[in-house]
């Protein structure tokens, strides 16, 4: 703390040192050019040893990502349940973890309406199976399903390298690697929630790496990590594996424009067909009897029977806004009202395309700004189809979810892999330039490169520095980072509360007429055996059932719209139902 106080004084009299803002400048500039030449002399050649040894640097860079979030815990610990798709996520994974794919029906259902959850013919979380696998592995193995997200995320770092090796030399796959680690490690959205984009990153990854070797060799081992890819983004974004099949099929164009190849492809076709097929079957499979357990329909995912009960989540733009088919309560309602209002009409072509040209900033989650300088030097690349082939893809992906209302990244997680290509391609060709025999491009590269370290070295440490004043003066200054800090919600002191509480409890929850989003009904999937149950408040005469239902928990009250949220024993005064008819 003392070094940081003295580093933060610009003045040369406030400051221990003498240093001036001068100094620092010059001080600093030194430091890059001196750390620039010990890269090319030093860590180079070590790096691309190393790079060669395919798998040793995947666990280096597994082990990497993961142990750079651990050291954060002292500030920003294990991240807590923030909302409605972390709750059914989490559901979802607790189910699994009961090995079972669906919950029966509770008998008090009527208490436990929160969004993205169904409530009959079974007690399930909407989602996808695939990110509900891992959150499984970590709280059965760990005792934490947020260690599956972390392994999830080593896997990705680890697997993106792989996917790169198949596309350019071990130096540069090794510089991708570790670009995945710092834009999508630590400080990531994707590290700090329990979404999945990891899950779906590394099905991408599989495909994406599998797909030049199988031209070069149509090898077993890669038909099936090519199979195991598509299986498992059909497992995690059921929507967007349409896509990533298409461009998989998109690959070997080249091929058949000619005549000779046609007979190259069968010979691969003949080859791959069956090993990738059984590694689809699984996923095929689990697909088939996560609907079966949740909907009673083989053939109708959880997503979509949500829709049909509660209008959400809606539906594509290009369809009529979906319509609830039972009660919905008050914050239900005012989820399918905001979603209906983002949805709109149906779409135009100019509403399509304007929607599309607002979300080009959403991008900047797959770049650190300095490789928006290297992104240019990939376009020349696009003469030769397989790397036009790149762009196709990101395209295809690009245009497929802008038939979504909203967007995410982890929607389109999938082609993070290729993002990170294009970066490395593009960095590789600058390498390349040079200006009347020198290699100016390569110093431009290395400067590149080494922005992109001191970006992430510089927010890192910020956050590693667990400074509260310093967090929440730059957190308005830092893009793309969503690292967990704090209790803004108010959720963790609530928890904490009830965890020191003795006994079983049970927590009825007020929404005030005013409360917008913010879900905070959210259980496990075996409710009745869970510690504490938290149930939304109906009238007086339901609240004694559900009581006489718990005769042996604490009873309390939750008010989450108060600031802050307050917990207190129930009293025993007069509610009214937040349920409103649905014509």
């Amino acid at each position: 703390m003392y070094l940081f106080h003295v580093l933060r004084s610009f003045l040369p009299l406030h400051n221990p040192i003498g240093f001036g803002a001068s100094d620092f400048i010059e001080l600093a500039i030194a430091v890059i050019l001196v750390l620039l030449v010990l890269a090319r002399a030093w860590i180079e050649p070590a790096a691309q040893a190393l790079a060669r040894k395919t798998g040793w640097c995947m666990l280096l860079l597994a082990v990497l990502v993961v142990a750079l979030r651990l050291a954060l815990l002292p500030v920003h610990p294990v991240p807590s349940a923030t909302g409605t798709d972390d709750f059914s996520y989490l559901l979802l994974g607790d189910t699994l973890t009961h090995f079972r794919l669906a919950n029966p029906t509770h008998p008090m259902h009527r208490f436990f309406e929160t969004i993205f959850v169904i409530q009959e013919p079974s007690y399930s979380s909407i989602y996808p199976i695939g990110p509900a696998l891992f959150l499984a592995l970590g709280q059965m193995v760990f005792g934490l399903p947020w260690a599956g997200v972390l392994l999830s995320m080593g896997l990705f770092c680890a697997l993106c390298f792989w996917m790169l090796r198949g596309w350019t030399t071990p130096g540069w796959a090794l510089v991708g690697g570790l670009i995945a680690v710092a834009e999508f490690g630590p400080l990531n959205m994707w590290m700090n929630c329990y979404w999945g984009g990891a899950v779906s990153a590394m099905a991408g990854c599989l495909v994406f790496g599998a797909l030049p070797r199988l031209r070069e060799r149509a090898g077993i081992s890669d038909a099936v990590l090519l199979g195991l890819g598509i299986g498992l983004q059909m497992l995690t974004r059921p929507y967007e594996s349409l896509f990533l099949d298409l461009s998989a099929v998109l690959f070997f164009v080249p091929e058949l424009r000619q005549r000779e190849g046609w007979s190259k492809v069968g010979r691969i076709v003949g080859r791959i067909a069956l090993p990738a097929l059984l590694a689809v079957v699984p996923a095929v499979a689990l697909l088939l009897f996560q609907n079966k357990a949740v909907t009673g329909s083989w053939t109708t995912l959880p997503y979509a029977l949500s829709r049909y009960q509660y209008g959400v989540p809606n539906t594509l733009t290009f369809q009529a806004s979906a319509v609830p088919h039972r009660m919905l309560t008050a914050t239900q309602q005012v989820f399918y009202e905001g979603q209906s209002a983002v949805h709109g009409e149906t779409d135009t072509v100019a509403s399509y395309f304007e929607r599309l040209g607002s979300r080009a900033g959403f991008y900047r989650f797959f770049f650190l700004m300095p490789l928006f300088l290297a992104v240019p030097f990939f376009l020349p690349y696009l003469r030769e189809f397989r790397f036009a082939w790149i762009a196709l893809t990101l395209v295809a992906f690009a245009l497929g979810s802008n038939f979504y209302a909203y967007f995410f990244p982890h929607y389109i997680a999938a082609v993070t892999c290729l993002f990170v290509l294009v970066s490395v391609l593009g960095l590789a060709r600058l390498s390349e330039v040079s200006f009347r025999g020198q290699r100016a491009g390569q110093l431009a590269a290395r400067w590149i490169l080494f922005l992109c370290g001191a970006h992430f070295l510089f927010w890192y440490g910020i956050h590693a520095l667990g400074d509260r004043q310093v967090l929440e003066g730059t957190d308005q200054y830092e893009t793309g980072d969503a690292i967990n800090y704090g209790d803004p919600q108010g959720r963790i002191a609530i928890n904490n509360r009830l965890a020191e509480a003795p006994g079983r409890q049970l927590v009825l929850v007020r929404y005030f007429s005013s409360h917008r989003l913010g879900e905070w009904i959210h259980n496990a999937a075996d409710i009745d055996s869970a510690r504490v149950v938290w149930a939304l408040e109906l009238s007086p005469d339901e609240n004694a059932k559900l009581k006489s239902y718990y005769p042996d928990r604490t009873v309390w009250l939750l008010e989450p719209d108060a600031l802050p949220p307050r917990l207190v024993p129930y009293p025993v005064r007069t509610g009214t139902s937040p349920f409103l008819t649905v014509q």
